[in-house]
């Protein structure tokens, strides 16, 4: 379980260095929100993207932080099909009335995922957690993704800082 990054680094010349992997790919899937204003993340795992688990963990990112009345909130997501198919059926059906009253979602132009808080999340973690590393087990990589997204669950300045649209 590897996600390799072409990268620069010293090696001796005419080695070639190597990042264990096992054939096949596993993954597991997290789906997150960040607070740009505050760096807080919140993150669900869901077993598969579609939208019906988009909207599931809309649901739960909204349960966790209620909207404060007066407040609305504004949802920004690319253009995965099943955020596109979740935003329409958000807009348009009465049973997601409880979502559409308190966010808005927002989409992103095409190819422009820069303009995505939570786009830098990943980023991060990807850089500082799980590239160019190897787990033994997808249970392992699990722990460290688990353990590393829980460091932000709380306001943090380094969120705040790489995610804010100031």
């Amino acid at each position: 379980m590897a996600e390799s990054t072409v990268t620069r680094a010293w090696y001796p010349k005419g080695s070639c260095p190597k990042v264990k992997s096992y054939p096949g790919h596993k993954s597991v899937a997290y789906s997150g929100f960040v607070i740009p204003e505050t760096g807080e993340l919140f993150v669900t795992k869901p077993d598969w993207f579609n939208y019906e688990t988009t909207i599931t963990c809309i649901r739960e990112f909204l349960t966790s932080h209620p909207v404060e009345d007066g407040k609305h909130l504004y949802i920004v997501m690319d253009n995965a099909p099943w955020h596109k198919k979740a935003k329409r059926l958000i807009n348009e059906d009465e049973q997601y009335a409880d979502i559409k009253k308190t966010a808005t979602i927002i989409s992103l132009p095409p190819y422009s995922p820069d303009f995505n808080p939570i786009e830098q999340v990943w980023r991060v973690t990807r850089r500082e957690k799980t590239h160019n590393r190897f787990w033994e087990t997808l249970e392992k990589l699990v722990g460290v993704l688990d353990d590393w997204f829980s460091t932000f669950q709380k306001p943090n300045a380094k969120l705040a800082a790489l995610c804010s649209f100031s």
